[in-house]
């Protein structure tokens, strides 16, 4: 409650820092085990979903969607596009056009509950919007069946 993180998504860089008369922030080292560590990689947009929630990882910019590694700048607004999934309304939008073929592969669920490329933005703002109202996650009651569930082979 006392870390809320970042309230804002705009894609800029932000680290959470400790309050003067309170405890610390909570820290967390990011392990990638084997995961490949190229730029854009879906584990540093782990990383940043958790920094946006007050967590304090030590991080940079150097990973993130956006971040030019020839000029050394960072441009907010794409890893912002990134975060609200405007890439890929962008790649739905090419793919209607150029192969109906491959956007059925592809976005298939999408267009059966009748998701356009102009709702994935909103789509988007509304999750982070319901997250910030109640980050708690609710817990699901196990499901009971009648006859245990086997997910192996019997013995002969």
């Amino acid at each position: 409650d006392k870390y809320e993180g970042q309230t804002e998504v705009d894609g800029e860089m932000f680290t959470v820092d400790d309050l003067e008369d309170g405890p610390g922030t909570f820290r967390a080292h990011l392990d990638v085990g084997l995961a490949r560590t190229s730029t854009g990689a879906k584990v540093f947009a782990v990383m940043k979903g958790a920094v946006d929630g007050g967590i304090d990882v030590p991080h940079s910019e150097k990973r993130f969607p956006g971040y030019d590694s020839e000029s050394g700048e960072f441009n907010a607004e794409i890893l912002k596009n990134h975060i609200f999934g405007t890439h890929v309304a962008e790649y739905m939008r090419v793919l209607m056009d150029s192969d109906e073929e491959a956007f059925k592969r592809q976005f298939g669920q999408y267009a059966k509950l009748g998701i356009t490329p102009d709702e994935i933005e909103d789509m988007y703002r509304t999750a982070h919007q319901k997250i910030r109202e109640e980050p708690v996650r609710v817990k699901k009651e196990k499901k009971t069946y009648a006859q245990p569930k086997r997910f192996n082979p019997k013995r002969l």
